[in-house]
């Protein structure tokens, strides 16, 4: 038979007469709506990726934060020292717990295209048929999904703690606290991991951004015994909302404000925080600044 000419996208569509296409044309997309078949594997691959070694991502930071319950407790908890009028043991445990989540999540999603960068196989995360809103989800719940792992293994160490009392005063604020304090850390890691070059880019946020903005948050103390201008200073800080917050959900009283009004004010305020930090992280992943130029 004589050669024929291919006719535009011949090898996209089956052009037999009487036939359906079977491909779809070129430049038409063959996945409309959203993905999920990607989005559950990529979220399943970030999971499986910390759960292979839940020793040091699950059980290593209930350990250490459980040390640091003890210190603290061992030198400002003597004396039936009381807090918000609950023992100091019992004042801080919630303040771990979160701050915990809220460290595991920025290290799981800090990881995720950083460590695609440095070995070279960031395109098996760009090459999948997966938008940038998919990708972002897919990251965002597995770090988020490791914080409940490693707030679930310090709650129970926190338990059996002699002294601690974790009684829930008010559930919708522990969930939803514990909740937007992992969402924001985690979103704030995968903006780290886009711009970070290296390891040493990660560490330094890590050390001097996350470390300071954790520990200097009110977890330890309560900032009435601040001067008003370091008060000031804290009520600037979203990690003293979120801790602050997670508190009052086992104690029923936080240093936000009196009463329950605060709270809510601040619920909505972290709210409102993260799906403004969700559209910007959104709109640097979708540029592809420090990942495809």
């Amino acid at each position: 038979m004589p050669d024929q000419a291919p006719t535009e996208d011949a090898q996209f569509v089956d052009t037999t007469a009487g036939e359906a296409p079977r491909f779809t044309p070129r430049g038409e997309p063959m996945i409309t709506g959203i993905n999920r078949i990607g989005l559950w594997s990529l979220y399943m691959k970030e999971v499986r990726r910390f759960l292979k070694v839940q020793t040091q991502t699950i059980w290593a930071p209930a350990v250490t934060t459980l040390l640091f319950l003890v210190i603290f407790s061992v030198a400002l908890g003597r004396g039936g020292r009381e807090v918000l009028g609950v023992p100091f043991s019992s004042f801080v445990a919630p303040g771990l717990i979160v701050m915990g989540m809220m460290q595991n999540a920025f290290a799981n999603s800090s990881f995720s295209l950083l460590s695609g960068k440095i070995q070279g196989t960031i395109i098996d995360l760009l090459m999948p048929p997966l938008s940038e809103g998919e990708l972002m989800t897919g990251i965002i719940a597995a770090a988020v999904t490791r914080a409940v792992m490693v707030g679930g293994a310090v709650s129970l160490a926190m338990v059996l703690w002699p002294g601690v009392n974790l009684g829930i005063a008010a559930p919708w604020a522990i969930i939803w606290f514990g909740l937007m304090g992992a969402i924001m850390l985690a979103l704030m890691g995968l903006l780290t991991s886009i711009w970070s070059e290296k390891f040493d880019h990660n560490a330094a946020i890590t050390n001097f951004v996350i470390a300071p903005l954790s520990l200097l948050s009110g977890t330890f103390y309560v900032i009435d015994n601040l001067a008003e201008v370091f008060q000031l200073v804290s009520r600037a800080n979203p990690f003293f909302y979120v801790i602050s917050g997670f508190r009052y959900g086992f104690l029923g009283e936080s240093d936000i404000g009196v009463g329950a009004a605060p709270v809510v004010t601040a619920a909505i305020g972290l709210g409102v925080f993260n799906l403004l930090f969700a559209i910007l992280v959104y709109r640097v992943l979708k540029s592809g600044w420090k990942i495809k130029d």
